[in-house]
């Protein structure tokens, strides 16, 4: 009789993996968890305008507003979805009008809106973003920047159907 003569380890290995896989084992194909939504972010809704028009740019430009849109779950981009960009920047303080604006997700799910170069705020540079139309849950992003001197901000939705 041939003896077998396995380590603690890979006896345990082999026992935890069984409990983990049960009864099926490894016959069941394995399943994506999904992308999460995003939360709000805490600050985010600061200064918001309800119905900001969509606008090709926010005042004179030369910072970029950039990010993507997608779908919680499969993680699908989303086109056409509006997103509501806002800051204190060189031109206007966030709760001026003229600071705010409007774009779409093209296609792909990427959105893009050309902006003045954003400025510190309570010591920190960053935007705000929002996602409120009713297809999907409302998100409020405030996203901070790594230096002041940047010229680009991103920020990604992974929006929940409403």
């Amino acid at each position: 009789m041939t003896q077998l003569n396995l380590p603690r380890r890979t006896l345990l290995a082999t026992g935890g993996a069984a409990l983990v896989t049960g009864a099926a084992g490894l016959r069941v194909p394995a399943r994506a968890q999904g992308i999460a939504p995003t939360p709000s972010m805490r600050g985010g809704a600061n200064n918001y305008r309800p119905g900001a028009p969509i606008v090709d740019r926010i005042g004179g430009g030369g910072f970029w507003m950039t990010g993507t849109v997608r779908r919680a779950g499969d993680g699908a981009p989303l086109a056409g979805q509006r997103i509501q960009i806002w800051a204190h920047t060189t031109e206007g303080h966030e709760r001026d009008p003229q600071s705010h604006g409007a774009t779409l997700s093209a296609a792909d799910g990427t959105f893009r809106l050309e902006m003045p170069q954003i400025v510190p705020a309570f010591g920190q540079p960053h935007g705000h973003l929002a996602y409120d139309s009713d297809a999907f849950q409302t998100v409020f992003l405030r996203p901070v920047m790594a230096s002041a001197r940047d010229k680009t901000l991103q920020a990604h939705f992974v929006l929940q159907p409403a």
